[in-house]
Formats: structure tokens, sequence, C-alpha cells
């Protein structure tokens, strides 16, 4: 007999309550996801999740005594690490750009709809990007307006993708395009698992501490699939 799938275990930081009251309603009705713990602020928020071991945390971008940017690394040196998505408001793209850069997995505008975020939940669970659909299109046009990025000068970002394999430089082109591991594995022809073996080489090989990173890595050489 099957063994039934564990729900995914949510930690929920922001300062007011209103919000995590909002969004632990909607997620309450998700099938599948559980908020397991609650945080006002990123100091609490480590504390929590090493108490809790949450699959994703969901984390305000500001917030007081310690806000959401400062609680990234520490949440992603924990053990067992959860993937980390960013809560923000239109306009925030600088501080965006600096938690994509420290590893988050993605953000989410709290204007977003409910379906928004339980898809954004799901795809961070199964390490997927999430980028907000009201904000990516301004986030990454700053990332390509040639700010600060891990990826680096020209000469260092195709020594990285020098290291790839013919098939890794694929995958990672359908990363840039923002691609699910489920939606590159139904293009490939290829299992998911491998998918994923793929990708981790691809963050290894690169320096890239996330998918975003490596999207973002594709659009700076050019990649296409």
């Amino acid at each position: 007999m099957t063994e039934p799938t564990r729900p995914i275990r949510v930690l929920l930081a922001d300062d007011e309550a209103m919000i995590r009251h909002g969004v632990r309603l909607i997620l309450r009705h998700a099938e599948g996801i559980d908020v397991v713990a609650e945080a006002p602020d990123g100091h609490r928020a480590v504390e929590e999740a090493a108490a809790h071991h949450p699959d994703v945390a969901l984390v305000d971008i500001r917030m007081p005594r310690c806000d959401g940017l400062a609680a990234i690394r520490p949440l992603l040196a924990l053990d067992p690490a959860p993937r980390v998505v960013m809560l923000t408001t239109f306009g925030d793209e600088e501080n965006v750009l600096r938690a994509l850069r420290d590893g988050a997995s993605g953000f989410l505008l709290k204007d977003d709809g409910p379906q928004e975020l339980i898809s954004a939940v799901r795809a961070a669970a199964a390490g997927d990007a999430v980028l907000s659909p009201g904000g990516t299109g301004s986030v990454i046009a700053r990332m390509l307006r040639g700010g600060p990025s891990d990826a680096g000068d020209a000469a260092l970002r195709d020594e990285r993708i020098a290291r790839l394999t013919a098939r890794e430089r694929d995958v990672l082109a359908m990363l840039g395009e923002g691609l699910s591991n489920q939606d590159i594995a139904d293009r490939l022809a290829i299992g998911i698992g491998t998918v994923k073996t793929h990708v981790g080489a691809i963050l290894e090989k690169t320096g890239s501490t996330s998918r975003v990173q490596a999207a973002l890595l594709a659009h700076q050489a050019g990649l296409r699939p």
C-alpha cells in the first residue's frame, strides 16, 4: 500500500498579525499544507524554524527587530534548511534582489491572490523557483540592467557555464525560462529525479545558491533551449 504523502510544513513570519491570520486561513484550506509555526520577526523565525523544521518559510522582507533579509542566511544554515520565500510589496525590487542573491527561493507580492500563494508554497517545497507574477518583470529587468550579480563579469560567467555538460546547459537554459522540474522532465523526456540531479550539478558547478541565481546566469549568457 502506498504511504500517504507528508503535508508541506510552513513557517509564516510577518510582524502584522492580520497578515499572518489571512495567510494561515488561505493555507489551512489548501490540501497537503500545514502551517506549523508563526513568528513576528526574523529572529523568532529562525528559532521557530529550528524547533519545527518547516519545509517552506514565508518571510516578510520588512519587520522590526530583525527583518526578513537578516534571517535568510541563518534559516538556510539550519539542518534541514527550509526553502525561503520572501513576502514583499510592489516597488521593493532592491530588497528582493538582495534576498535572491542571499539564497531565497523566490518572492511573492502581498497582494498576489490565494492561488498564487498556494502554488508558491508547493513550488518551493518541490525545489522550484517562486517568482511573483505581479513583480517578476521588474525584478528580472533590474537584474539584467547590469547591477551587482553573483554571476560576475562575462569571463567568469563563461567559465562557469563551460563547466557544464551539454545536457546541463540545456537544463540551465530551461531554468532561465522559469520552467519547473516537471516541465523540464516533460520537455526532455527524462525522469524528474534526473532533472533534480542536473539542477544540483548546475548549482554546484556555477556557484549558484538557488534556481533564481541560475536563471539569471542563463539570461545573462543568452542561453535558449
